[in-house]
């Protein structure tokens, strides 16, 4: 059974999050915390294998306290769930070492699926047997990126699987498209484009590049290129 350690400065979603943590298999919730703080003091006395990060706390950044843990040679698991979207915030969850991302509002299967794939990647590193290609690969997230990212258990309610396939086809294809190109690609309204290729771009199947002009930047969509 693996432990988790639920942080968010709302009771309720707090509350909502555990119940959903308690429903996974293997998974269980051991402790709640509402600020910084009480997470930095409760995961050295608890020692969860896994915390549900919040970013926007009273009295300091999740990506403080995850920075703050690492420097204190804590490499608990984290997962950053939060509504925060800013790129420099994705950033520097990835700097901090964090394990995924998931942005809220989110439905159940979505945080099952986190936690699932956390606990791969635990018991695949835990392995006494070696590592192949493959597994690596899977490890590192280096298995072209699209495999997979529209799954119904990976979309986000009322978005289905065959449009959300139909996007990410399109903007593969055209190699970088906007909102509105993909809408027109696709025949949907670019609201609902939108947040197909935001999914896919959250996800890891597509990135963004800012493409700078008069105005507000516009956001092009484009397949993930091999590091």
């Amino acid at each position: 059974m693996r432990d988790v350690l639920v942080v968010d400065d709302d009771f309720m979603v707090a509350e909502i999050h555990r119940k959903f943590v308690d429903r996974v298999d293997g998974f269980t919730t051991v402790g709640a915390a509402r600020s910084g703080a009480e997470a930095l003091e409760m995961a050295g006395a608890l020692h969860p294998d896994l915390i549900l990060l919040d970013v926007y706390l009273p009295d300091m950044t999740g990506l403080e306290v995850l920075k703050r843990l690492r420097s204190a040679g804590d490499a608990v698991g984290v997962i950053m769930i939060t509504a925060a979207r800013e790129l420099d915030t994705v950033s520097g969850a990835l700097d901090g070492g964090a394990a995924d991302y998931l942005i809220k509002p989110f439905e159940f299967p979505q945080l099952q699926a986190k936690l699932e794939a956390f606990a791969a990647r635990a018991d695949a590193l835990s392995s006494e047997a070696g590592a192949d290609q493959s597994l690596i690969d899977s490890l590192f997230g280096s298995q072209g990126g699209a495999a997979g990212a529209t799954s119904d258990d990976a979309l986000p309610k009322g978005l289905g699987k065959v449009t959300g396939q139909l996007v990410l086809d399109a903007a593969l294809a055209a190699g970088e498209v906007s909102s509105a190109e993909c809408a027109e690609l696709v025949g949907i309204s670019r609201v609902s484009a939108r947040r197909y290729l935001e999914h896919f771009l959250g996800v890891g199947a597509l990135e963004l590049r800012l493409q700078y002009g008069a105005g507000r930047p516009e956001r092009r969509y484009r397949a993930r290129r091999a590091e």
